[in-house]
């Protein structure tokens, strides 16, 4: 059987040196400076085997989501995550959105389940509608969110996701709920779903340290549920030692002092995303509505293309399911790297 090519994700800075990096969202405040000094202390660490049960990185994420220890279970990025979710249910159907990160599709397609999708219009500024629960059935083994979603960066409340909480618990299906942007968003107590957790104990909820940190170089992901029996079946489909001794002490490092520098990152982003929005829908460009740290847009074919030739990596959506030529997302960056990269996009 021919297999379909993986799809690609931005960041390709390896076969484009010198360019500036608009295709992956990670916090335009760069990497904490304490995180920084945890990597290069760990040096002298590296001859020792990483920490099995990540204890002290997992002391950490509890007083930051202020969560048990024992619903914790850390791994090498996000994406190891969700593939050892999907293995230790071993679902026969899945329900995902479209478009949204790709890695659900694919970790679902790697224990054969058949994937039916949700597919978001143009048309509702790609928000969930009201119709989604109709889709929730028996049928149905688990379902993946994204919250806020990537590419759209559209966002679901907690009272809307608790309705579709609601109904998956009447169902039996897990929810996978992917949370690697909340803290991005203006309010995300609004939309975290942490506390619902004991309710709920089909939720599965994914983070990770690589946006709001920037640090994707290190690969360092976390999952919280209440579910001990999902944790513990995960816990087995990962490999022992998966978390690097930089990564785990770069974890604990970026958790030490954390509100500032996010408070920091909220008010900045929020700035700078409504700044850019506004300016490129004054030339133009349809942009869709953000709560995120980066801009979901239309704009003409090849114009990641031109982008590339004009010093800038864009973010081409036409491989995502549910989109066609012609959209695309950029993130937030540094004030001059966004007047740049604006500035260009005016002159066409």
């Amino acid at each position: 059987m021919q297999k379909k090519p993986r799809k690609l994700h931005g960041g390709d800075i390896y076969r484009h040196p010198g360019v500036i990096d608009f295709s992956v969202n990670t916090n335009p405040l760069g990497t904490p400076e304490s995180v920084k000094r945890a990597v290069q202390e760990s040096v002298a660490k590296i001859e020792h085997y990483p920490d099995v049960r990540c204890e002290a990185l997992r002391e950490a994420i509890s007083r930051f989501e202020q969560v048990n220890m024992e619903e914790i279970l850390c791994g090498n990025g996000a994406a190891e995550l969700f593939f050892a979710a999907v293995q230790a249910v071993w679902p026969q159907k899945a329900l995902v959105i479209a478009p949204s990160f790709s890695e659900y599709e694919e970790a679902l397609r790697s224990v054969g389940a058949e994937v039916e999708y949700y597919y978001l219009c143009e048309e509702d500024n790609f928000q969930i509608r009201e119709d989604y629960v109709d889709k929730l059935s028996e049928e149905i083994d688990m379902i993946f969110l994204c919250n806020p979603n990537n590419p759209t960066s559209s966002a679901l409340n907690t009272e809307e996701i608790s309705k579709i909480l609601a109904h998956c618990k009447k169902h039996n299906i897990v929810v996978i709920m992917d949370e690697c942007f909340l803290e991005f968003l203006d309010e995300p107590n609004r939309y975290e779903m942490s506390d619902l957790r004991g309710e709920y104990p089909n939720l599965l909820i994914i983070k990770a340290f690589t946006k709001i940190f920037s640090m994707p170089g290190l690969r360092l992901g976390y999952a919280i549920s209440s579910n001990q029996d999902i944790l513990e079946e995960m816990s087995w489909k990962l490999q022992q030692w998966n978390v690097s001794v930089p990564a785990q002490m770069a974890g604990v490092a970026a958790l030490e002092k954390p509100k500032e520098y996010i408070r920091q990152t909220r008010e900045y982003v929020s700035g700078q995303r409504e700044y850019m929005r506004n300016i490129m829908k004054m030339m133009g460009y349809v942009v869709f509505a953000s709560k995120a740290n980066y801009l979901f847009f239309k704009g003409r074919p090849g114009l990641e293309k031109e982008a590339l030739e004009a010093g800038f990596l864009i973010r081409d959506c036409q491989n995502y399911e549910g989109l066609s030529e012609g959209f695309y997302r950029i993130a937030v960056r540094t004030k001059e790297e966004n007047e740049r990269l604006i500035t260009w996009l005016g002159r066409l």
